[in-house]
C-alpha cells in the first residue's frame, strides 16, 4: 500500500497554514517507507497530478471551516470524485480540495481513497492584508493533527477500519 500525506495551505493567510506546519513537523518524524509526505502549499495543479499517481490512499491535511470551535481536529472523507459537480476552474495557485478533485476528473484521472485531516481555523488573513502565523488554538492543534495522521497510517497499514469523527474536543 502506498500512502500520500498531502499537506496544503497558505502560510500568508493565518490558520490556512495549518497543513504546511504539519508537513514541516512531519519532516522530522520517522514514517513507514510506504508513506510519502509532501507540502503542496497552494499548488492545486501539482496536487491534482499527484492524486492521479499510484497512491492507494491520500490523506489531505488542511484548515477547513466546518463550524467547530477553532483548533478542533477532525477526520472526514470527501464525496467521491464522480459526484463532484461542475468543471474545475484553472487556478494554478488556488487550493480548494473540491476543485482539485474536479481537476483530477477533468484530466481523466481517478484518485485512490482520500481522507481529510482538517483543523477548524480561528483566523484567516485576507488576500490583501495577509496574516503570518497560526492562531493559538490552531498552533496547539498541530501536534494533535500529527498524532491523528500517525494513528491513521498505523491503523490503515494494519488493515483496521477507519471511522470519520471529530478527533479533538469541541471546547
Amino acid at each position: 500500500m502506498k500512502i500520500l500525506i498531502a499537506c496544503i495551505g497558505n502560510i500568508f493567510l493565518g490558520d490556512d497554514g495549518f497543513g504546511v506546519e504539519v508537513a514541516r513537523r512531519l519532516a522530522f518524524r520517522t514514517l513507514p517507507p510506504e508513506v510519502i509526505v509532501k507540502d503542496f502549499g497552494i499548488r492545486g495543479f501539482d496536487l491534482a497530478y499527484a492524486l492521479m499517481g499510484p497512491h492507494d490512499l491520500t490523506i489531505l491535511v488542511d484548515a477547513c471551516a466546518r463550524g467547530f470551535l477553532p483548533g478542533t481536529v477532525f477526520l472526514m472523507e470527501p464525496d467521491p470524485i464522480e459526484s463532484q459537480p461542475g468543471p474545475a476552474s484553472l487556478d494554478l495557485h488556488g487550493m480548494n480540495p473540491t476543485n482539485v478533485l474536479r481537476m483530477v476528473k477533468s484530466l481523466g484521472g481517478t484518485p485512490g481513497r482520500i481522507l481529510i485531516v482538517g483543523c477548524e481555523p480561528a483566523e484567516l488573513g485576507s488576500e490583501h492584508d495577509g496574516q503570518l502565523g497560526l492562531s493559538e488554538p490552531v498552533e496547539a492543534a498541530v501536534d494533535e493533527g500529527i498524532s491523528v495522521i500517525e494513528s491513521l497510517v498505523s491503523r490503515i497499514l494494519d488493515g483496521e477500519p477507519i471511522e470519520m469523527s471529530v478527533l479533538q474536543g469541541e471546547g
